[in-house]
């Protein structure tokens, strides 16, 4: 923990000489709400919370907060922020980008330009209009920058590589109060750093990454009670063994509670579910998909749709939640795998136990590699517990823990970055043979340790 080298009141007096009343110090009307991450289990309590407008606002409040002897926790939704868990933030400022949300597209250079606290609904609205789309994940709230640059699995992933692949330029805001842009040929060690580091070395106020050339494309949810887990989990395993690399698919087993928010066809039921996007012509996909559908589900919605419509295909909660979760990258599957998977989603009951398939491209380093470029590991797993009360942490971790477990047989020694949520998570693993580099260049950019990372990289 840094020295704090003036009174509280006399950092926050210099804070609010920046941003006036966008600064809320703990005590303020608005304090609490403007602390509230997505994820509602973190329950941070930061010295203040930052609310900047601009670039030069950005750099203004980390002068301000390095001189005052405090820390910089950079944040867009908060998405990402369960490994912040019960950390001690008491001489942390959380700079929140949640009003930079500008996206500007370059349809001639197939590219898109966003502010730090733009979400992946800002960026397909503006570049849909122009026939492309992006490397986006399941949810369209999550922030563009943080998703990105701590790798990013998609369902474009097996055709086109991890997200953080696409990332051209960088703009970020140093322990300095510096703003400084990073990029193959400008800051060239610091845009490495970045590709993986991201919060670890300073606050993106800008980034720029190439879009992907799909106005539409070939998506859905096939469902099925959840009494047929095993059948439909062993017949998915055999598919993706052939799958070509257009087709990127999770299976999920998921428990529902029986509350009215939800849709009648899950609320308070079991259920087991493919879903995914195939980049293919319609004939062809339904071809592809074709031994699923011999499965007879109960519900399928797999079909031709517009790209940003993606975004909706997997069902992530649409509101803030407080929930836990496991992940672990696994290889090639079985049935034995198949089996234990099965029981343990059933046994410990977490309310998602998730496979996606990875390998393809997403398994490739990219030329041009940044830190993490790759995946190590065939499939994904993750599993996911709500938490409505922090007396329900517990259980929700031992849930989810028990469905890692029981495939601990087949995990590798990977990690998806954006997967890890929960505190204390060695990350070493997440960047592979990057991670002395990383370690290194850290402690150079930010001797004095000014910024917080929910990601730490070492």
């Amino acid at each position: 923990m840094m020295t704090v080298l003036t009174t509280a009141d006399d950092a926050t007096a210099r804070l609010r000489e920046v941003l006036g009343e966008r600064l809320f110090a703990a005590g303020d009307d608005g304090y609490d709400a403007a602390r509230q991450t997505w994820n509602l289990v973190t329950d941070q309590r930061p010295f203040a919370v930052a609310v900047p407008r601009t670039d030069e606002e950005v750099a203004a409040v980390v002068a301000a907060a390095a001189a005052s002897g405090l820390r910089i926790a950079p944040q867009a939704t908060g998405h990402g922020a369960g490994p912040l868990r019960g950390a001690d933030l008491g001489d942390t400022v959380v700079v929140s980008l949640r009003e930079m949300r500008g996206v500007t597209v370059d349809a001639a250079a197939r590219t898109a330009t966003v502010q730090g606290g733009a979400v992946w609904h800002d960026l397909l609205a503006a570049s849909s209009p122009h026939g492309l789309t992006a490397p986006h994940g399941s949810a369209g709230d999550v922030s563009v920058v943080g998703y990105t640059l701590g790798g990013g699995v998609s369902f474009y992933g097996r055709a086109h590589g991890l997200a953080v692949n696409t990332v051209r330029r960088v703009r970020v805001v140093t322990a300095t109060g510096e703003t400084v842009t990073a990029s193959a040929d400008e800051n060239a060690e610091l845009f490495w750093a970045l590709r993986g580091g991201a919060g670890a070395f300073g606050v993106v106020v800008e980034m720029t990454i190439d879009l992907l050339p799909y106005a539409d494309v070939f998506a859905g949810l096939l469902l099925w009670d959840g009494s047929r887990a095993g059948e439909v989990a062993r017949a998915w395993a055999a598919w993706t063994a052939t799958a070509p690399e257009t087709v990127t698919t999770a299976l999920r087993v998921m428990h529902f509670p029986p509350v009215p928010e939800l849709p009648p066809f899950i609320s308070g039921r079991s259920v087991v579910a493919i879903d995914g996007a195939m980049l293919e012509e319609d004939a062809a996909a339904a071809e592809i998909l074709a031994p699923l559908r011999a499965l007879g589900p109960e519900m399928d919605t797999f079909g031709r749709m517009p790209a940003a419509g993606l975004t909706g295909v997997h069902m992530d909660p649409p509101e803030p939640s407080a929930a836990v979760s496991e992940h672990a990258m696994l290889t090639a599957l079985d049935e034995a795998f198949v089996d234990a998977f099965v029981e343990a989603s059933f046994a410990a009951r977490p309310m998602i136990s998730e496979v996606r398939h990875c390998g393809g491209a997403l398994a490739r380093e990219a030329a041009d590699a940044g830190a993490v470029s790759a995946l190590e590991g065939e499939y994904l797993f993750s599993s996911l517990a709500l938490v409505p009360v922090p007396q329900a942490v517990p259980g929700g971790v031992a849930a989810c823990g028990a469905v890692a477990d029981a495939v601990r047989p087949w995990q590798g020694s990977g990690l998806a970055l954006t997967f890890v949520d929960l505190p204390e998570r060695d990350l070493a693993a997440g960047f592979g043979a990057s991670a002395a580099r990383i370690a290194a260049l850290r402690r150079a950019h930010d001797p004095a340790g000014v910024f917080v990372s929910a990601r730490p990289v070492g």
